[in-house]
């Protein structure tokens, strides 16, 4: 099952590959979700945006359009707690404050902040672990400003290269940051990053730039290459076409993560760090798929 979410009426004047911006129309996004749940047959969404334990959101205000991915740490399950009510609490109540508007664009980060001090303060009680990304886009100012914590990502495509990727953010070997709430007594034990220790970037786009928005079960199972030979078929700024790209690269990082012979990044990261591992890494997949485009209202 394919989600696809747009906002306004976004005339997409484009063409791929970018173009100079040297008017005063403001920007916006055209997006399309697709994913796989690992344990669960492929691109089924549970209540709301969330796939397997992966969560998402794509929301807007009027001065900036907002995606958001968290993968919620699988680990938890051992002890009894669902992984993916952290990831997707917490990406449901950033959704929340961006269309409130108490937020600002250039402070993403101060979103997933208010976000997860929510949940710590939410009388209902929520245990869990998620890593988490957020990207927003300022209409006006046509800059992206984003925050990483822990190995989910974007990539800034123009012209057929990456112009601009996060970092990820690992303790060590696969043990990405990632935002908790521990058990009473148990604060100390459990792993757990502040949320202002993200990475956070800002820099400008133009018209027809694609931005791709992830959790790990993506780049743990395809290269760039092999994202940017799927994103060659993306031609024109239709929803149909993101859509269809937005599906092509998920199904073929799932079908990756189950092949045994497959050298994948993951694996390779693993050898790495001096394990014999080899084939893809099975995970929740969560891929966003954006087009800069003018948008008017």
């Amino acid at each position: 099952m394919l989600s696809v979410l747009s906002y306004g009426r976004i005339v997409a004047r484009a063409v791929l590959g970018g173009l100079s911006q040297t008017d005063g129309r403001d920007y916006s996004l055209i997006t399309a979700s697709c994913g796989f749940g690992k344990d669960f047959r492929k691109g089924i969404l549970k209540k709301g945006m969330c796939y397997g334990d992966d969560a998402c959101f794509i929301a807007r205000h009027k001065s900036a359009d907002v995606l958001g991915v968290a993968d919620g740490v699988g680990g938890w399950r051992d002890y009894g707690v669902d992984p993916s009510q952290f990831s997707a609490t917490l990406m449901k109540t950033c959704e929340r404050l961006v269309k409130e508007g108490r937020f600002t664009p250039s402070s993403p980060v101060g979103i997933l902040t208010s976000g997860y001090y929510e949940l710590l303060q939410n009388k209902v009680p929520l245990l869990g672990s998620s890593t988490a990304c957020i990207v927003v886009l300022d209409r006006r100012s046509h800059r992206i400003h984003t925050c990483n914590l822990g190995d989910s990502g974007f990539l800034v495509v123009r012209g057929g290269e990456v112009v601009h990727r996060s970092d990820e953010q690992q303790h060590y070997f696969n043990t990405p940051f990632q935002l908790s709430i521990a058990p009473p007594g148990a604060e100390g034990v459990v792993l757990s990053d502040s949320p202002e220790a993200a990475d956070s970037s800002s820099f400008d786009v133009q018209l027809g730039d694609i931005i791709l928005t992830a959790t790990d079960g993506l780049f743990d199972n395809m290269p760039d290459y092999m994202i940017l030979q799927e994103l060659k078929k993306l031609k024109n700024t239709n929803y149909d076409s993101i859509q269809q790209t937005a599906r092509s690269i998920a199904e073929q990082a799932h079908e990756l993560a189950y092949d045994p012979n497959y050298m994948s990044p993951f694996a390779q990261f693993a050898c790495d760090n001096g394990l014999n591992v080899r084939g893809g890494k099975p995970d929740d997949i969560t891929v966003l798929l954006s087009i800069v485009a003018e948008y008017t209202d």
